[in-house]
Parts: structure tokens; sequence; C-alpha cells
């Protein structure tokens, strides 16, 4: 399982000129989901994104998590993380999770994320449109 995570001022998802999530300071996740991936995984995932410290304290470091920095998530299925592209001009997807499991992992991500955490959401397989505001920029690809 793939998380793509960018430390965001704001971020939004539109479908059919809908916004359907929004957040201001936060965590924009791209998540992606490969053969094999599980609710343990995911769990793990979770707590990854959750934890990891990339908001800047007092001092300017980078100390605190989306927690500790009050923000929120927007969490996005985004297939095209499970890529191969060691070869080829094309990209394959073999290692992605089938369509049905997938979804099933998105969805019990967001539940495990919105546990412990305000989290808005895209809409699976949709074509959605993507604005957002990278704070740094700050970028980091987690994967477990």
């Amino acid at each position: 399982m793939i998380a793509l995570i960018q430390r965001v001022t704001q971020a939004s998802v539109t479908i059919d000129n809908q916004i359907v999530g929004q957040i201001q300071n936060g965590l924009l996740v791209l998540l992606g989901v490969e053969q094999g991936d599980n609710e343990q995984k995911a769990i793990r995932l979770c707590e990854r994104v959750l934890g990891y410290r990339i908001f800047s304290d007092a001092d300017g470091k980078m100390n605190l998590n989306v927690q500790q920095a009050g923000g929120n998530l927007l969490v996005v299925s985004q297939f095209t993380l499970a890529a191969d592209t060691q070869k080829g001009m094309r990209p394959s997807f073999t290692k992605g999770a089938k369509p049905e499991e997938a979804q099933r992992m998105y969805e019990f991500f967001i539940s495990e994320c919105q546990k412990t955490i305000h989290t808005e959401t895209g809409q699976f397989a949709a074509d959605m449109k993507v604005q957002l505001t990278n704070d740094g920029p700050v970028t980091f690809w987690l994967q477990v």
C-alpha cells in the first residue's frame, strides 16, 4: 500500500464541477493499493501518515505530525501509484489490486484515519480534478 503525502495549505477534489472534499491546512494523501495489501498494512500506513513529522515546530524544524499541527486529511484514490515504470514507455498496472479489492482497502484506510482525524475524500474510480497548494513544497512517498 502506497501513500504519496503532500503538506498543503489547501486542497480540494472536484467531480463534475462539484467539490466533494476539501481541507485547509493538512495532508493530501494520494493512496495506491497493490495486490496483497490487507487491513494490517492499511492500519500501519494510517499510523505512518498520521504520525509522520513533516510540519514545522516553533523553531522551524519538521517535528510535528498533522494532528499536532491542527491539520486534516484529504484522501484520494490513485491507482497509478502502483504502476511499474521500470521499462518501456508505457506503465504497467499488473501490481495494482483489482478494483473491488482496491476500493475495499481504500475505504478501510479512510475509516481508520477517521477514527483519529477529520478526513475528507474523493470518490473511488471517479474522474476527479484535484487542486492543491503544496506547502514547502513538501512531498513524501510512504509504502508498507
